[in-house]
């Protein structure tokens, strides 16, 4: 749970496979994205809305969709399989398994639920610096190399050697 100690017999994910998993994961809700720009772009341009809008809207949209869906998929894989489709590439999962999925949930809302926030100028610059600080604390963190959203929940990342 939550306020449990970690186990430590496993070995945690190096700080480059779980970049990798993100960017992974990443590439594919970026297409999703920008589907959904050019979608949206083009029901605002043929309802006249182009010029009212100033053009931001469809981006701001499409960025909140993508990013809504995102950390619904994030909650979802981990409440489901412990590891989202770029973990599973990477050969990395969270543990403890079986966590309830208001756990997970508090999880997400740390992160990945800001990325929802990353569409909106100026919002985008502290949804940015967030991250980032996310991050940062996941490299700081040494032996257990958890970000603030493991410590939100009590996981861990580390490598599925099974």
């Amino acid at each position: 749970m939550a306020g449990t100690a970690p186990r430590t017999d496993v070995l945690p994910a190096e700080w480059w496979e779980r970049l990798g998993a993100r960017l992974i994961e990443a590439l594919v809700f970026g297409v999703f994205y920008y589907i959904l720009f050019i979608a949206l772009w083009g029901f605002f341009r043929t309802v006249g809305m182009a010029e009212v809008i100033g053009g931001r809207l469809p981006g701001v949209l499409a960025w909140l969709v993508a990013g809504l869906a995102y950390a619904g998929y994030d909650w979802w894989a981990h409440s489901r399989h412990g590891r989202t489709f770029g973990k599973a590439i990477m050969r990395i999962r969270l543990v403890p398994d079986g966590l309830p999925r208001r756990v997970l949930l508090k999880r997400t809302l740390v992160y990945p639920a800001p990325v929802m926030l990353m569409g909106i100028p100026v919002v985008n610059l502290l949804a940015g610096m967030l991250l980032f600080g996310v991050g940062l604390l996941i490299l700081i963190d040494k032996p257990l190399e958890r970000g603030p959203h493991d410590r939100a929940a009590g996981t861990r990342v580390v490598k599925d050697l099974r």
